[in-house]
């Protein structure tokens, strides 16, 4: 029995849920607008700006619901300078395609000027990489499972091939030890197998974005933050409640962790994983339609209560984005 399958028998009684988002940094905002609601069929369920940094969109893209375990949302930095996937980094991420579907995204993303590999096995499933325009990696993996999520049902992908929300996501680490143990140990993930220098773990099977993989090169240079990059990687909690829960949890092992944070769709605390990567536990309500209808989301710029009074001059500073079929 190796060390990770020892850790196996002493997770939390309420592990994670899988993923609830995946954060990345981008160039153009149309481009990307473009390549996730156009390219990839993913829905804009959101058009608000980074909290932290009004003078740039942060956008949201999902299924129809913006469900949790389907959300991958972007700042989107026009100037910005490309980053350098490496060590201490989410290095790639991916989505559940239904089964027999890669032949029909190889053709969709060669149509989109985006070159996807020939299908790859990895642990018994198979699987096309390939990178968006600003370089960010990611996969397709055909997956038997629903998984629960439903694709949007009007978008311009087919939905007997659409995304269905996230697979998993890789972090590449010089060491993994540490980080296997946060996992296993904290936050109630198993680990499942070894292929190589790939080391899998799981959690909530059957729920989308249940798996990750580490990735450990002792050698690996260590990455740079840039657009093509990952920001964060989110982790699903039920409520407020248990977000106050993991965080004695997490600070009582010795990590930095933010006081709850009110990012008016879901509440946060961030800290990095002792690799370096940082994580984010986000709650799953309120969710998307706390300030537009689920009809209309993602079609006019959303701004929390306090930015409001800026609205003004914060639409003066942003450009004029336009969905695919819609209006600006």
């Amino acid at each position: 029995m190796t060390a990770y399958e020892r850790a196996n028998e002493a997770g939390p009684p309420n592990p994670i849920a899988g993923l609830h988002h995946i954060t990345a940094i981008a160039g153009s905002p149309q481009e990307n607008v473009d390549f996730y609601a156009g390219a990839l069929g993913l829905r804009l369920v959101k058009r608000t700006v980074n909290f932290d940094d009004p003078g740039t969109y942060h956008f949201y893209y999902g299924n129809e619901e913006g469900q949790p375990g389907t959300i991958l949302t972007f700042f989107p930095w026009a100037e910005a300078a490309p980053g350098r996937p490496g060590s201490g980094q989410a290095s790639s991420f991916s989505f559940s395609v239904p089964p027999d579907s890669l032949g029909y995204w190889r053709e969709r993303l060669r149509s989109h000027a985006i070159e996807a590999s020939l299908p790859i096995e990895r642990f018994d499933e198979e699987l096309i990489e390939f990178r968006d325009h600003d370089g960010l990696r990611m996969e397709l993996v055909a997956s038997p499972g629903r998984n629960g999520i439903e694709p949007w049902s009007d978008g311009p992908v087919d939905p007997r091939h659409a995304i269905r929300g996230f697979h998993g996501a890789t972090l590449s680490e010089q060491g993994c030890e540490s980080t296997a143990s946060l996992l296993t140990e904290t936050m109630g993930f198993r680990f499942v197998g070894q292929d190589g220098n790939r080391f899998r773990f799981e959690t909530a099977p059957g729920q989308p974005g249940s798996r990750l993989d580490l990735l450990c090169g002792p050698d690996a240079a260590r990455g740079r933050m840039g657009k093509g990059t990952v920001h964060h990687v989110a982790w699903r909690v039920a409520d407020e409640d248990q977000e106050e829960t993991w965080r004695r949890r997490l600070t009582d092992k010795g990590l930095n962790v933010t006081p709850i944070l009110d990012r008016n769709y879901f509440r946060s605390i961030y800290f990095r994983e002792p690799g370096g990567v940082l994580f984010e536990f986000a709650t799953d309500p309120p969710g998307f339609t706390v300030d537009e209808p689920a009809a209309d989301l993602g079609a006019e710029l959303k701004l929390p209560a306090w930015l409001e009074p800026a609205r003004r001059e914060i639409q003066a500073s942003l450009p004029p984005i336009r969905r695919p079929g819609a209006q600006p």
